[in-house]
């Protein structure tokens, strides 16, 4: 059976490549799609213990059986992380009690062009709102004594966008905030500009500056997004914390062989 496979940051300059077909046997699992490349490239197999996989845009284990035409993604920890991320988003959850109906709950985006904080903002305000929280993340000029000319974002979008809709949602019914709104630019991005942007409205500023603080933390070590960081004497993708416990993947998975 021919399955999709996908791979971002370091993973696509490892095997130099974002993508590509390959044959597996009927009934074969996720775990054979890292035997596969363990064999083609012996530096990915030291790189399991790090990484995530999703199929068909939801995180798996390696035990999950793979039917014609799935597409599998391989994913190396994410942007960037802090000691006190979050669950992992499940299933979206619905209205927040007290939400009017039809009320604006907030905007998720990805983009390539620049953020316009301003226009976000008023967007979401609204006359009810008692506190309005902005997280800005912006690009600064260094990272560990090196400096920065300037980074290069990429994502698996569609499900980093899934990602991002399911944080906005349980945010709102976790924090009990009236509405959030997340946007995250891709592409190259300048020393100063945003490159995510996260706006929280509440009646009260208690809860909009815990969902803010939750939204980035849990983001930035779940949703698959990348950075790429160029300095004067070369690029390197930036380093992220490990995926949290229950989406990643056991160590040596790679180099189990499949039973016969």
């Amino acid at each position: 059976m021919k399955i999709g496979v996908l791979f971002f940051g370091v993973l696509k300059d490892l095997l130099g490549r974002s993508g590509e077909t390959v044959d597996l046997p009927e009934g074969a699992r996720v775990r054979e799609v890292f035997i596969h490349y363990a064999r083609e490239a012996p530096r990915f197999e030291a790189m399991v213990p790090s990484l995530a996989i999703s199929v068909n845009q939801e995180y798996s284990g390696p035990d999950r059986a793979l039917r014609e035409g799935d597409e599998v993604a391989l994913l190396p920890p994410v942007s960037g992380g802090s000691a006190e991320g979050g669950k992992v988003p499940g299933k979206v959850p619905g209205e927040v009690p007290g939400e009017a109906p039809g009320e604006l709950p907030g905007e998720v985006r990805i983009v390539r062009e620049r953020i316009d904080t301003e226009a976000v903002v008023a967007r979401l305000q609204r006359p009810a709102d008692g506190a309005v929280v902005i997280f800005d993340g912006v690009v600064r000029d260094n990272t560990r004594g090196r400096r920065t000319l300037y980074l290069d974002y990429e994502a698996y979008e569609t499900m980093a966008l899934k990602h991002m809709e399911a944080l906005a949602a349980e945010a709102r019914a976790r924090f009990g905030v009236r509405a959030a709104s997340i946007v995250h630019r891709l592409g190259r991005l300048e020393i100063g500009q945003t490159s995510v942007l996260i706006v929280v409205a509440a009646a009260h500023r208690g809860v909009a500056f815990e969902a803010s603080r939750w939204i980035i933390d849990t983001l930035k070590k779940t949703v698959p997004i990348w950075k790429k960081e160029y300095f004067e004497d070369g690029a390197v993708w930036a380093d992220g914390e490990a995926f949290p416990e229950e989406i990643r993947l056991p160590g040596g998975t790679a180099g189990e062989r499949p039973a016969s």
